[in-house]
C-alpha cells in the first residue's frame, strides 16, 4: 500500500476511536488519539484533551450522558497534516423542565491532524453543529420550554444548548453552524493549516 493509503487509513481508525473510546470512557485509550497539545472544542467545553478528559469523567459521575455515532468522512491531505471532516451525531439525554428528553444533533468533526514522529494525531477537533432536535423520552409528555432562552443559541445547536445550560454549563455561542461566518472563518483556517 501506498503511504497515502496508510495515512488515510490511520486516521479513519483513529477518528472511530476516538468515539468509541470516549463514549466507553476508556480514557487511556482516548489520550492515544491526541497530541499533547491537542485542543477539544464543544458548545459546553473548550480546553486540552487532558482537561476534556477530566471534565467528561466528572461529568459521567453526576450523571451526564453525552453519545455520539459516526457516517462518512473525508480526509484531506498535505504531507504530515491533515484536515478530516466526519459526518457524526451527538445525542445527550437528561432531564429538560422535569420532563426526560433526547437531544441528537447533527454535524460534523472538522479535525485538524499531523503525524509526528510516525504518528498520527489530533491536534484540534472543532465540531460543526449543522442541526439539531428536542424529543421527550416518553412521547405522551408534554415538553414547554423557555422560547427567550432557547433563542438565545444559535440554531444548529439551540436544543442540545438549551439542555446543557439547563444542566449548568456554559455555552459557547459562536460555533460553526450550516453556514455562517464562523464556518467560513473554519474553512480558512483548514485551508490555512494545510
Amino acid at each position: 500500500m501506498t503511504e497515502d493509503v496508510l495515512d488515510r487509513r490511520a486516521i479513519r481508525e483513529l477518528i472511530e476511536n476516538w468515539a468509541v473510546w470516549r463514549d466507553a470512557r476508556l480514557w487511556d485509550r482516548f489520550r492515544t488519539v491526541w497530541h499533547d497539545d491537542g485542543r477539544m472544542m464543544a458548545t459546553w467545553f473548550q480546553g486540552t484533551a487532558d482537561e476534556f478528559i477530566k471534565v467528561s469523567e466528572e461529568g459521567f459521575l453526576r450523571g451526564v450522558r453525552i453519545l455520539h455515532f459516526l457516517g462518512g468522512m473525508s480526509i484531506d491531505l498535505k504531507g504530515p497534516r491533515a484536515i478530516a471532516q466526519t459526518k457524526m451525531t451527538i445525542s445527550q439525554r437528561a432531564p429538560v423542565e422535569n420532563v426526560l428528553c433526547d437531544v441528537v444533533c447533527t454535524g460534523r468533526f472538522y479535525d485538524f491532524l499531523e503525524k509526528r514522529n510516525g504518528r498520527w494525531g489530533i491536534v484540534l477537533r472543532q465540531p460543526i453543529y449543522e442541526k439539531d432536535r428536542i424529543d421527550p423520552v416518553d412521547p405522551s409528555a408534554k415538553l414547554a420550554l423557555d422560547q427567550t432562552l432557547l433563542a438565545q443559541f444559535p440554531e444548529g445547536y439551540r436544543h442540545l444548548a438549551y439542555l446543557q445550560a439547563k444542566i449548568g454549563y456554559t455555552i459557547k455561542r459562536d460555533m460553526p453552524g450550516l453556514d455562517g461566518p464562523e464556518l467560513a472563518a473554519l474553512y480558512a483556517r483548514g485551508a490555512a493549516w494545510l
